[in-house]
């Protein structure tokens, strides 16, 4: 071989050597341009569930300036259709995929991210701030109509639900009525509709997270049980559900991040108690889709 003919060899081969490392600092540089590209998420559904994930993906977008999440309402039922039909990237719920008709479970994937106290509240010019269990059931199923049975004023009792499809609404119902019809009345779409019409109309009565509870309304105790984070972690208190947030299938990078952040310790112990919710961990019970209460196993 003549040394001209090593020459363009060895020339070549160097050649590629540069061409190999650009193309990797072009890797790289991709890689690098697509994490700074926006990570867009929406979460549809329960409005109980609402006000913590708003709150904290705030917080997680000061870190993470390209993530833009957008938290709509609508209530559970919708959170969990329209994640379903793969309308939006997680669906928010206070109840479990199992339990809204029309959805099938094997195709969401669930993450619990808190639990919620659910408190009957009343207007707050009524004297009455304890209630038997089956006198609340007796109210909501329109067989107690008056106050004054109660040891209250002569005064109508106005009986305002959620709407149907709301999550809040389904586990009330189920662990109130235990199966029984409820009494047709008001209903509002939303726990802050809610909350404005209670404080607002003498004589009612409804019920919200324990997150919405403040000094508008009355909230009621049951049995003389104080609806406390104490009372609920312990399944004392009979009335909270799961925050869940499903997920269709395999989950993207931009869901598992978001996620992972609010189940983190950060959040779990200051957003969440600072809200009025309550850590997972926390829990000394644990409910089953089937309803059971079973003690947290160690």
């Amino acid at each position: 071989m003549t040394k001209q003919r090593r020459l363009m060899i060895w020339s070549a081969a160097v050649l590629l050597v540069i061409g190999v490392l650009i193309g990797g600092i072009a890797v790289v540089q991709g890689g690098q341009k697509n994490s700074n590209t926006p990570q867009r998420l929406t979460l549809a559904g329960s409005t109980a569930m609402g006000p913590l994930v708003q709150e904290a993906a705030k917080v997680y977008h000061a870190d993470h300036p390209h993530a833009i999440i957008t938290v709509q309402g609508g209530g559970s039922a919708a959170g969990l259709t329209k994640v379903a039909d793969g309308h939006v990237s997680m669906g928010m719920s206070d109840i479990f995929a199992e339990e809204k008709n029309g959805v099938v479970p094997d195709n969401l994937v669930d993450h619990k991210i808190a639990v919620v106290g659910i408190v009957p509240v009343v207007n707050p010019r009524l004297s009455i701030k304890n209630i038997g269990t089956v006198q609340l059931r007796q109210i909501f199923a329109g067989q107690i109509t008056n106050w004054q049975k109660l040891g209250g004023p002569d005064m109508p009792i106005t009986v305002i639900n959620r709407a149907q499809g709301s999550g809040t609404r389904t586990s009330f119902d189920r662990l109130v009525l235990n199966g029984g019809e409820p009494k047709t009345g008001l209903e509002q779409e939303s726990s802050d509709k809610v909350r404005s019409m209670v404080a607002t109309t003498p004589g009612s009565i409804s019920y919200l997270a324990l997150s919405y509870v403040n000094s508008d309304v009355q909230a009621m105790h049951i049995d003389n049980i104080t609806p406390s984070k104490k009372n609920i972690v312990t399944g004392t208190w009979p009335l909270w559900a799961y925050e869940h947030l499903y997920v269709k299938g395999k989950p993207t990078v931009a869901e598992v991040q978001f996620i992972q952040y609010l189940q983190s310790a950060k959040v779990q112990r200051k957003l969440v108690s600072e809200l009025g919710y309550i850590p997972i961990a926390d829990m000394k019970v644990e409910r089953t889709a089937e309803g059971q209460i079973e003690d947290v196993q160690p």
